[in-house]
């Protein structure tokens, strides 16, 4: 793992934490080598308003492609932070990009966006010698990213999809993708990216499944809401199954009782939102009827996240950058538990860089709770004979 002295190679990183948008947009700007940049990925504060920011970074990044979308909170080279306007410049030595907005996402359109992937992949000419992967940032309220997922991975078919959805602080309001100029709301971003860099993904969580089952017992799936559980009002059966007040359900309890639910052989956790009116649970991943779900237990957060970066590449080097996608009810655990300081030193140390996010997408699936990642590292160097 680095050990968080320098900076890294294959990508530029420029923070912001002015309160006036057109400021903020400057300071990173001025940061950047943006005629060396292929494209920037930038990750947005609630505080900083989108309109006058899309219009700022389209006149002040000199033509350079701009995505990204709007967070739950930013992973900077200090670790975790709330109100800092970050972007991230990917050189064109090493990087190339193809973009495509997919919109609407609800109602989703399987067929429609099939052919949209498949037609982005085939028009984006391949590099020789180079791999490619594709980012998804996608509307974190729009309850359609486990559909949306399951459909690019079949259009796709080989190519490694990761990302994050789309926040807004812990208002769960309204979130918003950019592209072309643009914040777009019931909408996904899809990035084709093809490089030279070597390239890992990586997804963790720190849970383990106790013996306490449940049952969806009565559900409304495409509103991703929970009615009854083991045929009794969801959110007071919850209650009552972690020891808490129904009154006093929130954020931090859903993030330090999370439900898991198995598929093959591994537990995946279906985070839950809110409360509805004491009765209902509003998840943030696919729920339904009959679902078997089993009540999670938290691992040592700091050992998990230690282990979970500690990853190398061909030669056992550590990563010059880690892309980082971790779901916000992960920091908000975090920060319940005063852990926030020494895990910002452990992501500033791993050069993790990204956002927190509504759910994460890591192997096809929509998941909560979890951090996702892409690990680079350098180039495999080719002997010339």
């Amino acid at each position: 793992m680095p050990d968080g002295t320098g900076r890294p190679v294959y990508v530029s990183v420029a923070v912001s934490h002015e309160r006036d948008a057109a400021a903020a947009v400057e300071e990173v700007t001025a940061a950047l080598p943006l005629p060396a940049t292929c494209f920037v990925l930038i990750f947005v504060p609630e505080h900083l308003p989108r309109d006058v920011l899309a219009a700022e970074l389209d006149r002040q990044m000199g033509g350079v492609p701009v995505f990204g979308c709007t967070t739950a909170g930013q992973i900077t080279p200090e670790g975790y932070e709330t109100d800092a306007l970050m972007a991230v410049a990917f050189p064109k030595k090493h990087f190339r990009c193809s973009s495509a907005l997919i919109e609407p996402l609800n109602p989703l359109s399987i067929k429609a966006i099939a052919s949209e992937a498949r037609r982005q992949d085939t028009q984006f000419q391949h590099t020789a010698g180079w791999s490619r992967l594709a980012l998804v940032f996608a509307d974190g309220l729009s309850k359609q990213e486990d559909l949306l997922v399951s459909t690019l991975v079949t259009a796709l078919e080989d190519l490694p999809i990761f990302g994050g959805s789309a926040g807004n602080g812990l208002d769960f309001r309204e979130t918003f993708v950019l592209h072309r100029g643009r914040f777009h709301t019931n909408a996904a971003l899809l990035l084709l990216i093809e490089t030279d860099l070597v390239f890992e993904g990586l997804g963790f969580d720190h849970f383990l499944p106790t013996d306490t089952r449940m049952v969806v017992t009565d559900a409304l799936p495409e509103e991703r809401l929970v009615l009854e559980i083991n045929g009794a009002p969801a959110a007071a059966e919850y209650a009552r199954i972690v020891g808490c007040p129904v009154d006093h359900l929130s954020p931090e309890i859903f993030a330090e009782n999370p439900i898991l639910v198995r598929q093959n052989e591994a537990y995946h956790v279906r985070a839950i939102q809110g409360a509805r009116g004491g009765q209902a649970l509003s998840f943030l991943s696919a729920i339904d009827d009959g679902l078997l779900m089993t009540l999670g237990r938290g691992k040592e957060i700091i050992e998990t996240l230690e282990a979970g970066l500690d990853v190398r590449g061909p030669r056992g080097e550590a990563p010059d950058f880690i892309l980082g996608f971790d779901c916000v009810l992960r920091k908000l655990e975090i920060e319940q538990k005063q852990l926030t300081d020494p895990v910002s030193k452990i992501l500033s140390a791993a050069r993790v860089f990204g956002f927190n996010t509504y759910g994460e997408q890591h192997r096809g699936v929509h998941v909560n709770q979890t951090f996702v990642g892409v690990s680079f590292f350098d180039p495999v160097r080719r002997d010339l004979h």
